[in-house]
């Protein structure tokens, strides 16, 4: 059989070389897969001998690493305890059952939707020993409510113990200032703030005299010479927001004209109230954020973020215009026309915007709401109170006249009015602005009580240690203030002296720089309304007392009526 030029064709013609080749093919072929067989065997095989050993690698970095950190424990306890025992320190009673704090957050949001947080504080600390330990999480937090240890938080040892989780949980608001700064940086801070906090600024009190004319537009005396049922509370809230500001930033918001029916907010080109709702969610979002100290990330509402940028943008503004300001009368000197203005002798130790900013931030809270806090408390107290209301009235008009012949309305006036300082000392008893906060041990130190089965031995506190302690408990101890502990009676300040039992501003180092304002301000109001009304009623249909709290302690309501003098 040939092909078509005459060669033989070897393919069909010799079968058997056709066979031969074809059996060498599938030969090879088997060959190669053999081959194949045998790589892909020993590749899986070397995949699982390696997934053996990292799974055994695996496992004995897991087992190495507790094992180091079970050493690192046992060799840091055995460490504690005996610097604990070198330095005579006995462990404070450790609290049971809050399931490592779950309880006490879910009680602590109840109380706060109860509006209640304050009393809950008092409640938590009554029930436990005046020193105590109790499980938040993964670390144990030391709570307290002695004097002594209070002092050496705040000033005896002050220098173990810095300001922890904060420096984080408020500066989105606050930014870096006095609040939430710690060493060199805070007393920087402090160094340029103090003389803002000078006695000239409180001896004219003219400005605040116009403020308090806008709230009594606020207080409509009927026919009969009564008042209608009004609410004090949001009235003080804008009266301290206009007083503040001006102090502040040179400029009232003018809240109060602005909350008057059919009156236009006026003066600056920055909306007032979406400010003053951003600073109210924005300090609720901050306190509660505080009170979970290091787990503060989890509490991050979708407001807050606009919220801060609506208080930062209407603080800037008036930083420029103080920075504006400052450049003209740079070729002014000696220029004594201007009243007043806390920015513009800010702006002479500092022209960073953001440092300004911050600062103004910080000092309008201390500033407003501890005022605020204190009118509010104190007016309650006096409606429920009537009889210290019409003995405090008889004082006052005695050393400051009448409402339309005022006299010595003064700052050394009003501090030396004896009866008045007992009745906003006890209001602030009762309740002070910031009743319960923390500090951090930077350090291994001590409390020096709290520990042993007498509470009398000092406590070890290692580093890293949150202290939080409850100014509101103290201040209602029956051990410290009597049986009637919880009851109003601005007498039991007769010769008293204020001591570390008794913080309505705090104490030490970081005292309140503007206390001495706070208390002028609320004094000259409460002179002011005294005198232009000689009775008060509660107006709360006995409706239990109900808190603001977020930074600071407020009354949720003040509802009285008032009587004007005639």
């Amino acid at each position: 059989m040939t092909n078509q030029s005459g060669a033989p064709n070897t393919l069909s013609g010799n079968p058997q070389m056709f066979q031969t080749s074809s059996f060498q093919h599938t030969s090879d072929s088997r060959s190669v897969d053999t081959e194949a067989s045998v790589i892909r065997s020993a590749l899986h095989n070397s995949v699982r001998q390696f997934s053996k050993m990292l799974k055994i690698a695996l496992i004995l970095t897991g087992v190495a690493w507790v094992a180091y950190v079970l050493v690192r424990y046992v060799v840091g306890e055995r460490r504690h305890q005996r610097q604990a025992w070198q330095w005579g320190c006995q462990p404070a009673p450790r609290e049971r059952g809050t399931w490592y704090g779950v309880t006490i957050i879910r009680d602590f949001i109840q109380a706060l939707r109860d509006e209640r947080a304050p009393q809950y504080f008092i409640e938590w600390q009554e029930r436990n020993p005046k020193t105590y330990v109790t499980r938040f999480f993964d670390t144990d937090v030391f709570q307290t409510c002695e004097p002594a240890n209070i002092q050496a938080l705040l000033a005896s040892q002050f220098e173990d113990f810095g300001l922890g989780h904060r420096l984080h949980s408020w500066s989105p608001m606050f930014g870096r200032g006095i609040f939430t700064t710690d060493g060199a940086e805070w007393k920087h801070q402090r160094a340029i703030l103090r003389p803002q906090f000078a006695r000239e600024i409180l001896q004219d009190l003219d400005t605040e005299e116009k403020h308090h004319r806008n709230l009594l537009r606020h207080l409509l005396v009927r026919p009969d010479g009564w008042t209608d049922r009004v609410d004090l509370a949001p009235l003080f809230m804008r009266l301290t927001m206009d007083s503040s500001t001006e102090l502040l930033f040179g400029q009232s918001t003018d809240s109060q004209l602005a909350a008057l029916d059919g009156e236009h907010k006026r003066g600056t080109t920055v909306e007032w109230k979406s400010f003053d709702e951003a600073y109210a969610r924005g300090l609720k979002t901050v306190g509660i954020r505080n009170f979970l100290e290091d787990l503060h990330w989890l509490y991050n509402p979708g407001h807050y973020k606009e919220d801060v940028k609506v208080v930062h943008a209407y603080v800037d503004h008036f930083v420029q215009q103080g920075l504006r300001r400052a450049e003209v009368t740079d070729h002014k000197a000696n220029d004594t026309s201007r009243k007043y203005c806390f920015l513009d002798e800010l702006i002479k130790e500092t022209r960073h915007p953001v440092e300004l900013r911050d600062n103004l931030v910080n000092i309008l809270v201390a500033g407003r709401d501890t005022t605020s806090s204190a009118l509010g408390w104190t007016f309650y107290l006096l409606a429920h109170n009537v009889n210290v209301f019409h003995r405090l009235r008889q004082i006052i008009t005695r050393e400051f006249g009448s409402y339309e012949s005022p006299k010595n309305l003064d700052f050394a006036s009003i501090k030396g009015c004896t009866y008045l300082q007992h009745v906003l000392n006890e209001s602030l008893r009762l309740y002070p602005p910031v009743p319960a906060n923390a500090r951090f041990s930077v350090k291994d130190t001590t409390l020096p009580v709290g520990g042993g089965p007498d509470g009398k031995s000092p406590v070890y506190v290692p580093k890293g240690k949150s202290v939080a302690y409850f100014v509101g408990a103290m201040h209602r101890r029956t051990d410290l203030w009597g049986e009637d502990a919880n009851e109003f009676c601005p007498d039991r300040w007769i010769g008293r002296k204020a001591k570390w039992d008794y913080l309505p501003f705090s104490g030490g180092a970081r005292i309140c720089l503007g206390q001495q304002q706070a208390l002028t301000l609320a004094g000259f109001t409460i002179i002011r309304l005294l005198q232009k009304f000689d009775d008060i009623q509660p107006a709360d249909h006995g409706e239990r007392t109900r808190h603001v709290f977020t930074l600071t302690d407020a009354p949720r309501y003040c509802w009285v009526r008032l009587h004007e003098a005639s």
